[in-house]
Parts: structure tokens; sequence; C-alpha cells
């Protein structure tokens, strides 16, 4: 995935036993090779670890992040100016 891969979307270079199909070439993304499986992420089955892997993808999503970040204080400073803050 020349752009990387977004979050919530299954890589595609997962075959269909979800394993890598780059793992252990030079073509596999960084991020990936950085990325170290524990009994934490990988949890008891597959199920497990797919929603650990979601879980941590929503809370690395830059955009997500720093949007909601800044534009909170900005909505509620709008919200007072209009006074409609609650009593």
């Amino acid at each position: 995935m020349p752009q990387g891969k977004p979050a919530g979307v299954r890589c595609i270079q997962l075959d269909s036993a979800n394993r890598c199909q780059l793992y252990g070439k030079a073509e596999r993304p960084a991020v990936c090779v950085q990325l170290k499986p524990s009994e934490e992420m990988c949890g008891s089955s597959a199920e497990q670890a797919y929603h650990y892997l979601i879980a941590l993808e929503q809370l690395t999503v830059p955009s997500v992040q720093s949007e909601a970040f800044f534009q909170a204080p900005i909505k509620i400073f709008r919200i007072a100016q209009q006074g409609r803050l609650p009593g």
C-alpha cells in the first residue's frame, strides 16, 4: 500500500490465513517490522488479536487525534460566545 494502510482497512499483503506475504522481505513496511507481537496483543484467539489491532489503529490515527484536540476548545469557545453553555 504505497500511501500507507488506512485504519480499519485490511492490509492487502495478508493472505487467506492472515499471514503477511512480505514477512522477512526488505519491502515490508517499517511500522510492521517494528510491531512486535506480545501476549497482550495476540490474546488467546485471532478475534482478540484483531480487536487489539483495531483499538491500536484508532488510538494512533493522527488526523482524528489532532483534530479533536485542537478543534474541541474552538467549539467550546464558539458555544460560549453564543451563550449556549449548559447551566
